[in-house]
């Protein structure tokens, strides 16, 4: 898969959103550590940036991203990802729960990272995500990781740490257009190549047919497919349209702070409402990469950029990729 880290924010399907409860049981979110997941593309940097704006959650990005930056950093996750969508599972939980325990309890490996990046922006990174780290967990502030790339593992989260889940999914017709006009396509040896992934989820060995394929439509169709799929068996996260979000963003940020167990405060309010109804005068690319942090957040207008969500598809194709995912 070629895509670099972010997403944009224009996304959704129809659905309105499922809720479960957490495997651990009780509504409540206080204490729990947050995750905004789903395919790149989807908008998980822009609702995770609303999130935080109540300011009791420390914004951590992409941590499962094999690409450096915003990935490779053993201070946020001292752990080896070896693939885009890394699956993780019961099978293989030794392997991450106790890097993720120490991600979401807000401790920073200072030495690990120094080990392994030493470039100038690397060293900025490491004194904004290490003091980050720091202050927010000496004063009770919780995680909130942004990673599409968790988007296959939102069981585990939810399960093994106790993470309130919030798993985007946007428009098939908007997101494959929005993956070509990055240019982006999926590598499906990505999937492939994890025996556990394979063995849980039987639609992966379907994705073979496609392996090498230059219909770069069939394949990100096959993509949100795939995902939409597992989300859909998926207990204890909450499955949310981004579109719906986008297009009356107050009441549905309230919706997402009650679960996450956040404050809803005037101020919060103020914060999202200036980011989401900023007019740019132009739809753009909706992809830009901004900060240390490297994530596709920017303010804007939500209603129109979701207005803009299938653009560089013709009808037909538009028509051929509802045949495809099956909406």
């Amino acid at each position: 898969m070629t895509p670099p880290p972010g997403d944009d924010p224009a996304a959704g399907d129809e659905t309105a959103g499922r809720l479960d409860p957490p495997a651990g049981g009780g509504t409540g979110g206080g204490g729990s550590p947050v995750l905004v997941t789903g395919l790149p593309r989807s908008g998980t940097s822009w609702v995770g940036r609303m999130l935080t704006a109540g300011g009791e959650l420390v914004y951590v990005n992409e941590p499962l991203n094999p690409q450096h930056p915003p990935g490779r950093c053993p201070g946020v996750l001292d752990a080896r990802v070896t693939h885009r969508f890394q699956y993780i599972c019961d099978d293989n939980t030794a392997d991450w729960l106790p890097a993720f325990r120490d991600t979401v309890g807000l401790r920073y490996h200072w030495l690990a990272e120094l080990r392994a990046n030493r470039s100038p922006y690397d060293l900025a990174r490491l004194l904004r995500y290490g003091t980050a780290f720091t202050l927010g967990r000496l004063s009770g502030r919780r995680a909130l990781l942004d990673d599409p790339f968790a988007v296959l593992s939102a069981g585990w989260f939810a399960r093994r740490l106790g993470c309130r889940v919030i798993a985007l999914v946007r428009d098939p017709v908007s997101f494959v257009a929005s993956w070509r006009r990055l240019g982006w396509t999926v590598d499906f040896h990505e999937l492939l190549e994890q025996p556990l992934l394979v063995r849980d989820h039987p639609e992966v060995p379907a994705l073979r047919a496609l392996t090498g394929s230059r219909d770069h439509l069939a394949r990100a169709a096959a993509l949100w497919r795939l995902t939409r799929s597992v989300l859909d068996r998926t207990p204890g996260i909450l499955l949310t349209s981004y579109e719906s979000l986008a297009a009356d963003p107050v009441p549905g940020f309230r919706r997402l702070y009650a679960y996450a167990g956040l404050r809803w405060t005037p101020a919060a309010e103020r914060r999202i409402v200036r980011a989401c109804c900023h007019h740019s005068g132009s739809p753009g690319t909706g992809f830009a990469w901004s900060g240390l942090s490297r994530t596709a957040y920017r303010r804007m207008d939500s209603r129109q950029a979701i207005a803009h969500g299938a653009r560089g598809l013709s009808e037909q194709e538009a028509a051929r990729v509802r045949a495809l995912t099956g909406t």
